[in-house]
């Protein structure tokens, strides 16, 4: 969890304000799918940004199971090549299929001890320097889409209260995904937005590597890049992706649209 500095001159109640301010703030970001900017990605970005924000964590990622079942990278905290190892090795099994597939979380406080249950995972995440998962699934009435991974670099449990945070955070997300359109849902309406967003994340892993290689840079700086030239502009995130890889936009534009420092 990032830490809010300390200011001497905050009177008491007024940190209870702050984060009472925070919650409210996620959960409006989670729900305001009538904006003229929504975008799917962007709601599963601001789903782990306020994980890491508001919870005990130190790194939060997403995924949903596309149409084989199969769990799919959405977004994470930080664009670390060990994260994404470790969330990849549990696309079949492990704790994030577990909560997945139960539709319960699942609490690993010492991901050492499970060596002999998922050794590739705990080789990853001590490589990664992460001693305890929290899995909590990501669902909309009951149904589960996909799991909400939590991270930290100490031992021991999530609380209670986090716990139930996270997962009312993570059923405002799916919510979100389900009412992204006007027209009424039916039955098989579920997978086929879930199979939206998970093409629309593979446009996005394109772009941010045509990003990369036209600035040589990391495919995390790319990330970092283009996040910075949608917010700026107040564009769609998919949008953008699409007009890279179409090449109807140069990576240029992006580039050498980048913060001077």
């Amino acid at each position: 969890m990032t830490e809010r500095p300390v200011d001497v001159n905050e009177q008491p109640g007024e940190a209870t304000m702050n984060r009472e301010r925070e919650l409210a703030q996620a959960f409006v970001a989670l729900s305001d799918t009538y904006a003229a900017e929504f975008d799917p990605l962007q709601l599963f970005h601001h789903l782990v940004q306020a994980c890491r924000d508001l919870l005990d964590v130190d790194a939060a990622a997403v995924m949903v199971a596309d149409a084989r079942g199969r769990l799919k990278t959405m977004a994470m905290t930080d664009e670390d090549a060990a994260v994404a190892e470790l969330l990849q090795v549990q696309s079949g099994r492990g704790p994030c299929m577990d909560c997945f597939r139960t539709g319960r979380p699942v609490s690993v406080p010492d991901i050492a001890a499970e060596h002999q249950r998922w050794p590739q995972l705990v080789t990853a995440m001590i490589e990664a320097g992460y001693d305890a998962l929290q899995a909590v699934p990501v669902r909309v009435h009951e149904r589960p889409l996909g799991s909400l991974t939590l991270l930290r670099r100490r031992a021991g449990h999530l609380t209670d209260d986090d716990v139930h945070l996270a997962q009312a955070l993570a059923d405002s997300a799916a919510l979100g995904l389900m009412h992204w359109s006007m027209e009424p849902n039916r039955v098989d309406d579920v997978v086929t937005r879930v199979q939206s967003v998970i093409a629309a994340k593979a446009t996005l892993e394109i772009a941010k590597g045509m990003i990369a290689e036209h600035a040589g840079t990391s495919i995390g700086e790319a990330a970092r890049l283009l996040d910075c030239y949608v917010s700026e502009r107040h564009l769609r995130l998919t949008e953008t992706a699409y007009a890279l890889v179409t090449r109807t936009m140069p990576p240029t534009a992006v580039v050498e649209a980048r913060p001077r420092r």
